[in-house]
């Protein structure tokens, strides 16, 4: 089944229109995930609304939206008001800028979508659109309103269709120099540097991320495997905690010399896929309500 678009709308690029989707680009399908459950029984548990004051649970319906304008004294905003918001971004993306894609800080990057044609009638506008952009190699610049917010978004083409990147403001990314002014300026040792650098090219690799293995994922599944099979929770290996090195110039040396047959390691061309994660299926074994 295909997944459910996060946005429709339309690409304009100048006076050429065309109906696009988004589709998230990131799944988390296979992830585990794990309900809340009432310990004595076995139910699950749901979350409900209570009245902070009184403490006493909201009835369906009685909970409205407020922005605290003050200390305890709120705005009531209903629901519809919010929805009836609309600016030009709301439903249409408006290429109003293009830029080189390399020159915005990795910083400011934030979630991907795939950027399809919505209709048939679509297909013709977005392949010219993406196609120009592919041409000149150049990312294009719009804004979009997305889960309530808007937010300036980069548009590039990508084999047959484009991917979205919605970007952060400026005013809610910290300045490097906030972080990293209180880094002392240290002058590291040439020879020192140079190990480093071989150790770099020894480990040298192409970026593939089918050789990505969340190993926190999986210890995970094996828990719950033991637990559904009734046995005891496995025993975690014990990982030594790395310390500060006390010699770095004899670090890099022995680093160099434990590395010293990884160049063709680290080569993937003909590594194996990372296996494919498996949840456990529920069956008999799932607990009954007392």
């Amino acid at each position: 089944m295909a997944p459910r678009p996060a946005w429709k709308g339309y690409l304009k690029l100048s006076l050429v229109t065309c109906a696009v989707e988004l589709t998230n680009v990131v799944t988390h399908a296979e992830k585990v995930s794990f309900r809340v459950l009432n310990r004595k029984t076995g139910n699950t548990v749901k979350r409900v609304y209570v009245d902070a004051e009184s403490g006493k649970p909201l009835r369906e319906g009685d909970e409205i939206k407020g922005y605290e304008v003050d200390d305890g004294d709120f705005v009531r905003i209903e629901e519809d008001e919010i929805e009836a918001v609309q600016i030009e971004s709301s439903h249409t993306m408006a290429l109003d800028g293009f830029v080189d894609k390399s020159s915005i800080q990795q910083i400011y990057l934030d979630t991907p979508y795939y950027v399809t044609p919505a209709d048939k009638v679509s297909e013709e506008a977005f392949a010219v659109i993406r196609d120009a952009m592919a041409d000149k190699k150049m990312a294009g610049l719009a804004r979009i309103v997305l889960y309530s917010r808007e937010r300036p978004v980069v548009i590039e083409p990508r084999g047959m269709g484009m991917v979205l990147t919605t970007l952060r403001y400026d005013d809610t990314v910290r300045e490097p120099d906030t972080i990293f002014g209180d880094i002392k300026d240290v002058k590291s040792d040439q020879e020192m540097t140079n190990l480093a650098e071989r150790i770099i090219d020894k480990k040298k690799a192409k970026f593939d991320p089918s050789q990505f293995e969340d190993k926190y994922e999986n210890a995970l599944v094996e828990l719950i495997r033991a637990r559904k099979a009734g046995r005891k929770a496995p025993k975690a290996k014990a990982e030594p905690k790395p310390s500060n090195v006390v010699n770095l110039f004899d670090a890099l040396k022995k680093s160099l010399s434990s590395d010293a047959g990884s160049s063709e390691a680290s080569t993937p061309a003909k590594a194996k896929p990372a296996a494919k994660r498996t949840k456990p299926k529920a069956g008999a074994s799932k607990r009954k309500s007392a």
